[in-house]
């Protein structure tokens, strides 16, 4: 369909462009060149941690960390409200997900049920920030991770940039994954990255992402000698067009993130009138990059007639997430079924999120409130 507002819009300029072609026309290193290291060391920096790793995309980076771990068997405490991709790694890592309730705030994981579902199986707890906003409990959860000895591991694809007064998010856990899909705060098309301050991680990532090959600063593509191949690994590596293009959108990132905040302001101004819908929450010290702008309404027959109104006047919306554990393969496999979340899987059937992204107009903005208040008669 022909969206005349889409859910999201790519974010470029000419240096992105001019980034990319930089690389092809080198003619030489499109898979392994200067700019993926290049990202990496500053991607740590913007987060503040000692080493980051990049990869083809967010799930393998996610599912590299988790082999990194050494967690290829147990269970990992997940919320279901989520992208698929977060329960899918645990799965292919050979650790069984475990699907914990989420809050109404934030909704990140709920730390009550997380505390009901450890047991003496759990491996690690991965809490996922959701939509840019920083996991109410976040701080709570590295302490019950402490207490239990317990990995936690931040999936935060869609929040590079949010943070719980100056702590960042992807520094509250043993390593976080961030994602550059096309629609996160800034984007390579595809690929992810995970951070960690810890060296023996970060070595074991670069060999899990290559193959399980030895490699020191010297890339396979430069040198006539060969290298060992240690264990066994995969072809997850980031390419050198996308590692340049991400580098060209970081330099933007804080000029991103306050475009997207000044759009969520507007829409909180324009929807806080009507009574029916929650606006995202906005938690003292939390800052939120809005990623998505994901409203809340009273019942699952209220959100589907607005979306189907929205939808008829040419506004995209969607809903994210429906819940991971209901999708049928985790149906099949761990016999999870309607009830087992009966928190989340209420929340999955109010939510819808809204057109959001940097060039968005006000103009726009009032067109989707006007359209929600003809919706409302």
């Amino acid at each position: 369909m022909n969206w005349k507002i889409p859910l999201f819009k790519l974010y470029w300029d000419e240096e992105d462009i001019e980034s990319v072609a930089k690389v092809i026309r080198r003619g030489s290193y499109w898979a392994t060149g200067p700019e993926i290291e290049q990202l990496e060391e500053d991607i740590a920096k913007f987060v503040g941690t000692k080493y980051a790793s990049s990869f083809n995309s967010g799930t393998s980076a996610l599912h590299a960390d988790l082999l990194a771990h050494n967690i290829t068997k147990g269970e990992v405490i997940v919320p279901s409200f989520t992208f698929i991709s977060t329960a899918n790694s645990v799965v292919l890592a050979g650790a069984k997900p475990i699907f914990a309730e989420i809050e109404e705030e934030s909704y990140g994981l709920d730390l009550e049920d997380v505390k009901e579902k450890i047991t003496i199986k759990t491996r690690a707890i991965m809490p996922v920030h959701y939509a840019g906003a920083p996991c109410k409990s976040i701080k709570a959860l590295r302490e019950i991770a402490e207490d239990h000895n317990l990995l936690l591991i931040e999936d935060a694809a869609e929040s590079l940039g949010s943070k719980i007064k100056n702590e960042i998010v992807g520094t509250f856990g043993h390593s976080a994954m961030f994602s550059f899909c096309q629609n996160k705060i800034i984007t390579a098309g595809e690929g992810g990255i995970i951070v960690t301050d810890t060296k023996d991680i970060y070595q074991k990532l670069k060999l899990i992402r290559s193959h399980g090959r030895l490699e020191n600063r010297r890339s396979y593509f430069s040198t006539t000698k060969d290298f060992d191949y240690i264990q066994v690994g995969y072809n997850y590596r980031m390419s050198s067009i996308s590692a340049a293009l991400a580098l060209s959108q970081l330099k933007k990132i804080n000029k991103i993130i306050k475009m997207r905040r000044e759009k969520a302001n507007y829409y909180h101004k324009k929807l806080s009138k009507f009574r029916d819908i929650k606006i995202p929450a906005g938690l003292k010290d939390h800052y939120n990059i809005y990623q998505m702008y994901t409203i809340q309404l009273k019942d699952n027959k209220s959100r589907e007639k607005l979306q189907k109104y929205l939808e008829k006047a040419g506004i995209m919306t969607k809903v994210y997430f429906e819940p991971v554990h209901l999708k049928t393969f985790y149906r099949e496999k761990f016999n999870c079924k309607e009830g087992d979340l009966p928190k989340t899987e209420k929340i999955s059937k109010k939510v819808l999120t809204l057109p959001l992204y940097p060039t968005l107009t006000t103009e726009d903005i009032d067109c989707i409130a006007d359209k929600i208040e003809n919706c409302w008669g």
